[in-house]
């Protein structure tokens, strides 16, 4: 437990707890994972691939866009930049109906299995009690 210094100086950045850099780390690859994926598509769109259903180029810059953002956030939150906590919650509540959908209609338990962990412990570190003081302590505000 961190206990407060009365010698602190105002204004002073408190030093990055573990769970945000643990977050930091799951988000960045979430993102890292999205960037793989634009290149897959741009290639597949270079090569010739069908893509009378879907747009192999639409879909890697809905990826680029989205994946971008949130490889951001993952890096801001392991350098300990506070920014980034709102891209990477948001990103995390996006991913859980894709994790149930990968759980069940889509047949894909292993994915599903594995990005439901990732997005719950991402989830729980964004959450945790270190990670709230340290937000709040931006503002001056003592957290419990």
């Amino acid at each position: 437990m961190v206990e407060s210094d009365e010698n602190e100086v105002p204004g002073a950045r408190a030093a990055t707890p573990n769970s945000v850099r643990g977050a930091g780390a799951l988000v960045a690859l979430q993102g890292a994972v999205a960037v793989v994926v634009v290149i897959v598509l741009v290639v597949r769109g270079l090569r010739g691939h069908d893509q009378s259903q879907a747009s192999g180029y639409g879909t890697a810059a809905w990826f680029g866009i989205l994946g971008g953002a949130v490889l951001a956030a993952g890096i801001a939150l392991l350098a300990g930049q506070r920014w980034g906590r709102a891209i990477a919650v948001i990103a995390q509540v996006l991913l859980l109906p894709v994790t149930w959908s990968l759980l069940t209609d889509s047949h894909q338990p292993l994915l599903g299995a594995v990005l439901g962990v990732i997005v719950v412990s991402a989830l729980v570190l964004l959450f945790a009690p270190g990670t709230n003081r340290w937000m709040a302590a931006e503002y001056g505000v003592d957290a419990p």
